[in-house]
């Protein structure tokens, strides 16, 4: 796929996700079928910037291009400060964040409340295009502020005005915060009033879904979240079903443990020792839910303070299971 001049494995993206989509999260989902990977969001404080969070957050080394960096805020000059910053540091793509609902972002009238303001969108969105003008810069935002305010089309029509790329838009508004069902029919609109790639998030659990989205919204992308923690493999079963119309076989239990122990090794190197074991932990909950005897194993795990007790106890609940049956499914598994 060729998106703003790169050239994408495919048209599956990770979504941008606080504290999920670090470097090794991201390297990973590349390597298992995703065609871009958004940074987790990065502030557009400058007071932040040399913070030991922040220097993480935009590190990446060794990361298959194009580098894409999220940034939020809600001053015009702080943001487009944030781009050239980012920009200097490697980043090949500047996304700005209006979609995260979470409050600690919208009470400075950043991320998805934005929305409320048009004309301040406006203006943000012009100096970050400004800053870096070289550099493409993309928009994700939800479909409105709630659901008797979808303006979703209006900001689309203002990103477009005002020099953005691509956007992608989460099919739930911030009133929604992440209940209910996404729905596609504003991402639908969208598309069919703007010239510019649009990305479609919100939901996409299942090869079928993916499927289902992109005929129906007929956007040029999925971006997904909240499926791929614990499931990175999601985007190789997309990629294929997408290319073949078929379901690939589900992975064996003893594929996942390969995989997760790799990410645990990248994810201790990244974050060091300390700071990589309780990073891990979620992902360890992540990739085992649903797994029989797995509520007993986290809480055991999560006792552990060391790579070499987490990773000894993370490789004998998974040969338990490899030695009942090396062929078996993750799905036969749960």
């Amino acid at each position: 796929m060729d998106f703003l001049g790169f050239q994408l494995r495919n048209n599956l993206f990770v979504a941008p996700m606080a504290g999920v989509t670090d470097r090794p999260f991201r390297q990973l989902c590349k390597q298992l079928g995703a065609g871009l990977a958004v940074s987790e969001m990065v502030t557009s404080n400058s007071l932040l910037y040399g913070s030991a969070k922040t220097r993480r957050r935009a590190n990446h080394d060794g990361e298959v291009e194009p580098i894409s960096v999220q940034i939020a805020g809600a001053d015009p000059l702080m943001m487009a400060q944030a781009a050239k910053y980012n920009v200097d540091e490697g980043a090949q793509i500047i996304d700005i964040n209006m979609g995260c609902p979470a409050k600690k972002v919208c009470n400075v009238m950043a991320g998805s409340a934005l929305m409320q303001n048009e004309a301040l969108v406006a203006k943000i969105l012009e100096a970050v295009v400004n800053a870096v003008p070289n550099t493409p810069v993309t928009l994700k935002f939800r479909t409105g502020w709630n659901r008797d305010n979808r303006n979703a089309p209006v900001i689309a029509h203002i990103a477009q005005e005002c020099g953005i790329r691509a956007i992608a838009i989460h099919g739930r508004t911030r009133a929604d915060q992440y209940r209910g069902c996404a729905e596609y029919d504003t991402i639908a609109l969208v598309k069919s009033r703007v010239s510019i790639p649009v990305i479609a998030n919100g939901d996409i659990t299942t090869p079928q879904k993916a499927r289902f989205v992109l005929d129906y919204t007929q956007a040029d992308g999925v971006m997904i979240g909240r499926a791929a923690q614990g499931k990175p493999w999601l985007f190789r079963e997309i990629e294929h079903y997408l290319k073949t119309g078929e379901l690939p076989p589900p992975p064996r239990v003893s594929d996942i443990h390969a995989i997760l122990r790799a990410h645990l090794a990248d994810l201790h190197a990244f974050y060091g020792e300390q700071t990589g074991v309780k990073i891990a932990r979620k992902h360890i909950g992540w990739y085992t839910k649903g797994l029989v005897g797995a509520s007993h194993f986290r809480h055991a795990m999560n006792q552990l303070q060391g790579v070499e007790e987490q990773m000894a106890a993370t490789d004998e609940f998974f040969l338990g299971y490899a030695a009942a049956n090396d062929r078996l499914t993750y799905k036969e598994a749960a």
